[in-house]
């Protein structure tokens, strides 16, 4: 919602029918709607209705849902679009997500799911518009409180230069006794002292607020102080000579204490003796509430900082991180000052700005930005941002810092991931069922073929596909309930140096016909292992490969001879688990690499990977309780240690 308002929602579709079941539905949910039949007509409705969120549908004719997303996203990039679709497409949907896409929902649009969707979409506006109102607001009211007090340490910057002024004020003071009009259109008390603490003369705002105090005694006009010995500013200049500064309280004709800053400079004899005493005193009350004022806004801003459940940092024109919130620095550490504060440095761990940094793009444009990425805190967990930048302008309105807010969607992204990966996983499978079936169908036109002609040979041959495949399509089920309800691993007890070998043949093929060598090392005393054998032998195949592809990449870059391409497979007992150590000397990885290998749809390979096999290896050795250590740098090639505890009891494993 804005200032009241529905939030305005844009429904994109062919199919007349489900642009009006739609605008039914998300009118009912209070929102603002309009409908376009086709693209053109939805970025025209952009230009005129202005929505805040556009739900969309993909396969149209003409323009389709993933060229307007990308029409929608180039001229308005704080629209939401949430990407519809009759066909399940995976990879459309991680295509719209790429494109930046809000959410994928599939139809019929169920009603929760709808919900949920707009839901979202909606916080995420409302967030965005409050953190620039809040951030427009913060630097209104720090310009105004600043701007005043500028004003008011003008005035105070006068008593700079009464010192200086000394040898002019004799003259000064002869002119002030016959009425000098300029003594009174100052903002300040003046007045002139004998050296006998008498005062002589002064300024018609000292007698306006404090009262005719001509003929009385230096210390009368002060709050506090009583007495000739008082060490008031005044005595002090005529017993040192020189010019005094202090914070005094004066008190006016009504007894109210007026706090000022006073100033007093001597006025000497021609025997170098003071004789006259000048005191300036500038009121600093409203200086001082002013002060007051200011440190309660910047006190409130910052709490407010504090509290919002996202990290803020503000960044500089050299990246370095100036200042952040207390989100930011409970994942990232104090960070003020110095190199190592730059923000590509914490979040990225790179030496250099991140490609495509939204900070970058702020400081170049003037304009607020989005990305999301994975980051890493100090204490090495990691989390998907989602990154929102606004600029911050200086008092010439020039850009010299950018606010940088990161809120996190870990858990957003872990949901969509699974369901990505659980639809990727049914997509690759149905083209096995589909298989199976066929083969099914042969084995049951065998069985009727025998019934018919009473030959028991053919009816138990085709008994036994029928049989076979039956075992094939349950064990198939079973993988997708694994990926899809996070089932416990079908344990079983496998001999490790059997176990290795077989990895070393399979994974041996590819690296024959890639010119690498496959080495295979298994230490006396490997044993027995309880895990689901066929998900972990594919995790690990996964690892080998990869070493494989580095290798391969390694001696096409010339980093290493041909001959000497090698991939090592070492398995060995570790304090009671079972180590896979697997080392290769090919092109190695960066930290940024390393610690997104095992993200969704992460691949150091281009369009050469899909970015699945490592994320669904990291799971399967997560359900075996296993741990991955990875050591590896850029050209020094990678170790990668899977441990897995081997299950069953001490005798077991024995």
């Amino acid at each position: 919602m804005q200032d009241g308002l529905p939030e305005r929602v844009l429904i994109v579709d062919d199919e007349a029918p489900i642009r009006e079941v739609l605008e039914l539905s998300v009118a009912d949910l209070g929102y603002a709607v309009q409908t376009a039949a086709h693209g053109e007509a939805a970025l025209a409705a952009c230009e005129t209705f202005g929505p805040g969120i556009v739900l969309t549908d993909i396969k149209m004719p003409g323009m389709d849902g993933i060229e307007l997303l990308k029409r929608i996203k180039a001229a308005w990039p704080d629209i939401e679009v949430i990407m519809v679709s009759g066909h399940g497409d995976m990879e459309l949907a991680i295509k719209s997500l790429q494109l930046e896409a809000m959410d994928f929902i599939t139809k019929p649009v169920r009603d929760e799911l709808l919900v949920n969707a707009l839901k979202r979409a909606s916080e995420k506006i409302a967030m965005r518009r409050q953190l620039r109102e809040h951030t427009q607001n913060l630097e209104r009211i720090v310009k105004e409180k600043s701007a005043r007090l500028v004003e008011l340490e003008r005035q105070l910057a006068v008593g700079q230069v009464v010192e200086g002024l000394s040898t002019a004020m004799r003259s000064l003071a002869a002119a002030f006794e016959e009425g000098p009009s300029y003594f009174n259109e100052l903002p300040c008390f003046i007045s002139i002292h004998n050296r006998y603490l008498e005062i002589v003369a002064a300024n018609q705002l000292c007698k306006t607020r404090l009262g005719d105090l001509v003929g009385h005694h230096s210390w009368e006009a002060y709050a506090d102080r009583a007495g000739s010995g008082n060490a008031c500013p005044v005595w002090q200049t005529i017993e040192t000579g020189k010019a005094q500064r202090s914070r005094e309280r004066l008190r006016d004709k009504d007894g109210q204490e007026i706090p000022v800053i006073v100033h007093t400079a001597p006025i000497l004899n021609q025997d170098g003796q003071v004789e006259l005493v000048v005191e300036l005193s500038v009121d600093v009350s409203e200086v001082n509430r002013l002060q007051e004022e200011l440190r309660a806004a910047r006190e409130k801003w910052q709490r407010l900082f504090d509290a919002v459940p996202a990290t803020i940092a503000v960044v500089d024109r050299e990246f370095r991180i100036v200042d952040a919130n207390r989100r930011f620095r409970q994942d990232f550490g104090e960070t003020r000052g110095g190199e190592a504060c730059r923000c590509h440095d914490l979040f990225g761990h790179r030496d250099h700005p991140c490609e495509a940094c939204p900070v970058a793009e702020t400081f170049e444009d003037g304009l607020s930005h989005e990305s999301e990425t994975v980051v890493a805190t100090r204490s090495g967990a990691q989390r998907h941002v989602l990154i929102q930048t606004a600029p911050v302008r200086n008092e010439a309105g020039e850009i010299d810092q950018v606010m940088e807010i990161a809120t996190d969607i870990t858990q957003i992204r872990q949901l969509q991931d699974h369901l990505a990966s659980l639809g990727l996983m049914l997509g690759s499978m149905s083209h096995g069922v589909k298989g199976l079936l066929t083969s099914l169908d042969g084995g049951v036109y065998k069985v009727e073929a025998g019934l018919r002609r009473e030959n028991d040979a053919k009816v138990r041959e085709g008994w036994g596909i029928v049989r076979d495949k039956i075992a094939r399509i349950r064990k198939m089920v079973l993988d997708i309930l694994y990926y899809a309800k996070s089932r416990e691993p079908e344990r079983v007890r496998v001999d490790a140096a059997a176990f290795a070998r077989d990895l070393a043949e399979v994974a041996g093929a590819k690296a024959a016909s890639r010119g690498v060598q496959c080495i295979v090392d298994i230490a006396p005393g490997a044993g027995q292992i309880a895990m689901d054998e066929t998900a972990m032998h594919s995790a690990l195949v996964n690892f080998l490969e990869n070493a494989v592809d580095a290798c391969a990449e390694a001696a096409h870059q010339q980093q290493v001879p041909p001959a000497e391409k090698a991939v090592r497979l070492h398995v060995a007992d570790v304090d009671g688990q079972l180590a896979f150590e697997i080392v290769d000397n090919g092109v190695g990885m960066d930290q940024h690499t390393r610690e997104k290998m095992f993200t969704l749809f992460f691949s150091s390979k281009g369009s050469r990977g899909t970015g699945l096999g490592l994320f669904i290896s990291n799971q399967i050795v997560a359900q075996h309780g296993g741990r991955i250590l990875v050591e590896s740098e850029p050209d020094h090639g990678s170790r990668i240690v899977i441990t897995l505890p081997r299950g069953g009891s001490a005798g077991e494993r024995a």
